[in-house]
């Protein structure tokens, strides 16, 4: 496959845009990036087959559902397919080279600059709009696309996220990503599960600091290679990914649909090695707090429990490469989330009172039980506790408070509620300082 996006400012795009021809364009966006029909069949489950058929279908073709499938896969961008399909006027319209990368809601002014003041509170716009350009024409890899390679520069990022230093994560994922492509060229199985993984880090790191568009991107294209991969660890992994995307654009119904789904063929396996038993636990973490997010009190107390359970059989160390490190401290955290998700702050103080940070072994994950104990005491109405977590927080990890739009609008809250007190007053110095 190639890592070049369609030029879809092209004169063959356009002709096929204008023309309405829905089948047409898809053939073209497959084959411009090097797909033959069975790589689009695998990726979005149809067949070789059915994907011949719409191809070569008369151009007034109506499956929606499959075409809507073909051009995530391929990255059609929605204004492409709008046009084709006649949902807006193709008569004149002309495609932007890289307008597949941006979402409806970027589209809209006014929410693209909201968008972009709260992404800039963690990172230099001019490095945001550099990997939006690397996803729209990512650059040749900077060394050798060798397995060794891409492992040692997966774990330097990895590095930078556990850390919170978000401004050189962001400038490291183009190359990065160039060379989990590279890798995967050859299609092998391993490839596409690193490249996979690669994804899945980029969007869980554009996840934390707002920049939800290109976060749905790199999760839509890491789908995308979990699936050719045929791993389901990696399906899984991309799932849980996805997973965070869809509760931030409000949908997390079909969030806990997506982790639910990941999760059965999980388990499915036998969960007879460490690394399965710790992914379904995992899985289990994610439904539950999905389904909290989307009201479900009865599944989110279900996996919850579930996860606790599972946990308690895991290893207390890691035992070879796992995708997930799961602990019974791990679910604790989650269950403070489904709690505070449910809206029982008090219950979910209360699941978090016996964590402490020596039981998780990354900044980000120490900063990451602080906010969520914040998040419980702010829904609970107790400000000076809210205060003291946050401050914790940011001697853990600063940018766990300074980058993430929903914990920045908490310090923003009390300071204004509760200007006086010394807590709110240190935490508002102590973030300003950072972000000055």
């Amino acid at each position: 496959m190639r890592t070049y996006a369609p030029n879809w400012g092209s004169p063959r795009a356009q002709a096929l845009i204008d023309a309405g021809d829905v089948g047409g364009l898809i053939r073209w966006a497959r084959t411009e990036l090097g797909w033959r029909q069975v790589d689009l069949g695998k990726a979005t489950g149809y067949s070789a087959s059915a994907v011949s058929r719409l191809e070569t279908a008369h151009r007034g073709a109506t499956d929606l559902d499959m075409i809507r499938k073909f051009a995530q896969a391929l990255f059609i961008p929605a204004s492409a397919l709008a046009a084709v399909l006649r949902v807006t006027p193709s008569s004149g319209t002309r495609v932007a080279a890289n307008a597949g990368w941006h979402t409806e809601a970027e589209e809209d002014p006014m929410r693209r600059r909201s968008l972009l003041q709260a992404a800039g509170l963690a990172v230099p716009l001019t490095v945001l709009n550099g990997l939006d350009e690397s996803l729209a024409l990512l650059p040749s890899p900077a060394s050798p696309p060798t397995a060794t390679q891409l492992t040692t520069q997966f774990r330097r990022v990895r590095h930078l996220f556990d850390t919170g230093d978000h401004t050189s994560l962001i400038l490291a994922l183009p190359d990065l990503l160039a060379t989990g492509h590279a890798r995967a060229e050859n299609g092998g199985a391993e490839d596409y599960v690193r490249l996979a993984a690669c994804y899945d880090l980029a969007t869980e790191a554009l996840s934390k600091i707002g920049r939800y568009s290109a976060s749905r991107i790199t999760a839509d294209r890491s789908t995308i290679f979990s699936d050719l991969s045929g791993s389901p660890l990696a399906a899984a992994a991309s799932a849980r990914a996805f997973s965070i995307v869809l509760r931030h654009e409000g949908r997390a119904e079909t969030a806990q649909r997506v982790t639910l789904h990941a999760a059965a063929k999980v388990e499915a396996t036998g969960l007879n090695t460490p690394a399965q038993a710790a992914t379904f636990a995992q899985m289990l973490c994610t439904v539950a707090y999905a389904a909290a997010q989307a009201g479900d009190r009865d599944r989110a107390l279900e996996m919850i429990g579930d996860a606790e359970r599972a946990a308690r059989l895991l290893p207390d160390s890691e035992g070879g490469a796992r995708t997930f490190s799961v602990t019974p401290a791990s679910v604790s955290l989650y269950k403070v989330g489904v709690l505070w998700g449910l809206g029982d702050a008090g219950a979910a103080v209360h699941a978090g009172k016996g964590l402490h940070p020596g039981q998780f072994p990354t900044a980000e994950r120490r900063g990451r039980l602080h906010t969520d104990m914040a998040r419980a005491w702010w829904q609970w109405g107790k400000a000076e506790e809210t205060a003291t977590a946050l401050l914790s927080a940011h001697r853990e990890a600063p940018a766990e408070v300074r980058d993430r739009p929903s914990i920045r609008s908490i310090v923003t809250e009390l300071a204004k509620q509760h200007p006086r007190l010394s807590s709110v007053r240190q935490l508002a110095t102590a973030v300003r300082t950072r972000t000055a």
